[in-house]
């Protein structure tokens, strides 16, 4: 049985996955102490957002609000991404993540008929990485997100 104003379909499941994706995650970096945050983890990364563990939580913090305003702005609201975060304790990125996660989820609340799939190109959003996604493929991308930073993060910790 389905909770009133909760989504349903498969868009309950994709959430689901998402919010189970983003426990993992906690999981994973609840334990971080400062010190393991700063820690330099790939020193000749081209891509900034890998530097260290602080900045792969930046970096998945900030995407989780990106994937929601992309949603967004597919269904016509004019959406600007919120500020870029960074913190010192893994708390903080917890708290964004739970914040993230919960601002997706009402997005569908409040707009329970959004269209998953969309076959017309002209209908489909165009991520700034070149990719283009309909809503249930935007959503996927960042269920997988959460997952590869999660197990980046993983290998990082089994080095220190």
């Amino acid at each position: 049985m389905t909770e009133p104003n909760k989504p349903s379909g498969a868009i309950a499941a994709l959430l689901d996955e998402y919010k189970k994706a983003i426990d993992e995650f906690i999981l994973v970096i609840e334990p971080l102490s400062t010190h393991q945050s700063f820690q330099i983890i790939e020193p000749r990364s081209s891509n900034p957002d890998c530097i260290s563990i602080q900045t792969i939580l930046t970096h998945v913090t900030a995407s989780i609000f990106s994937y929601a305003v992309y949603i967004e702005n597919s269904i016509g609201l004019v959406t600007e991404r919120p500020e870029r975060n960074t913190y010192e304790h893994a708390a903080d990125y917890i708290n964004r993540l739970k914040v993230g996660f919960d601002y997706t989820q009402q997005i569908f609340i409040n707009h329970p008929n959004i269209q998953l799939e969309a076959l017309d190109p002209s209908k489909k959003i165009n991520a700034k990485w070149g990719q283009q996604y309909d809503v249930e493929q935007m959503l996927e991308h960042a269920i997988v997100h959460i997952l590869r930073h999660r197990r980046q993060i993983e290998r990082a910790l089994r080095q220190f």
